[in-house]
């Protein structure tokens, strides 16, 4: 029982490596989380630093869910305590501990955990979204469809129940996070618009 909590505890910390923030901060002098969208993933990255960046960002995340699933089974953990160990890499990610416990979707984490738990379905979903984004250049289109087939792979191949669920649960968690992440850095975006021109007013008016 011990191992199993000490196994959940690592993963936790596995996943909450802020890659994005302490990448941003060596390079720019600032917080990722405050630029470009507001979220702290591979994306926002490569947009506001460059793919170079976004490549790292996404190398490390990835590596952080794979290798909570690895270490689990290395230590001899039951398919359950694997996934459970997968989740709280991602609530690693999610709410970091060592920034604030804000953090990002999770979709490179969530993806090296599907790559390590299903790795014959993960390749034949990267072959699908390799082909939709040569011929669509959409990424999220492509992201979508590729995960779809990801879970329908899983489903026609019989993989235990509980590991579906987990990558359906997970899946699924990514557009909702989204949706939190966008709708803060807004909220923020228009605190400081509306501080900024209460100071303009307020010096206008003094003078």
């Amino acid at each position: 029982m011990l191992t199993g909590v000490f196994l959940l505890l690592v993963s936790y910390l596995i996943g909450s490596l802020p890659t994005a923030v302490l990448i941003s901060r060596a390079v720019l002098g600032g917080d990722i989380r405050y630029l470009g969208d507001g979220n702290m993933g591979a994306r926002n990255v490569a947009r506001v630093m460059g793919w170079r960046y976004g490549v790292v960002v996404f190398t490390v995340d990835f590596s952080k869910g794979a290798l909570a699933v690895v270490l689990a089974r290395w230590l001899g953990f039951s398919l359950e305590w694997q996934l459970l160990a997968a989740g709280c890499a991602v609530l690693g990610h999610d709410f970091p501990i060592f920034v604030g416990l804000r953090g990002g979707q999770g979709l490179a984490t969530i993806l090296g955990i599907l790559f390590t738990l299903m790795p014959a379905e993960f390749l034949g979903a990267l072959v699908a979204f390799l082909a939709i984004y040569a011929f669509t250049h959409h990424l999220d289109l492509s992201l979508g469809v590729g995960i779809g087939l990801l879970i329908s792979f899983a489903l026609v191949l019989r993989e235990p129940p509980a590991m579906v669920l987990a990558a359906v649960i997970m899946v699924l968690s990514i557009p909702l996070k989204k949706y939190v992440i966008d709708r803060a850095h807004r909220t923020r975006v228009e605190t400081q618009m509306t501080s900024v021109q209460n100071e303009v007013h307020c010096h206008s008016t003094k003078s």
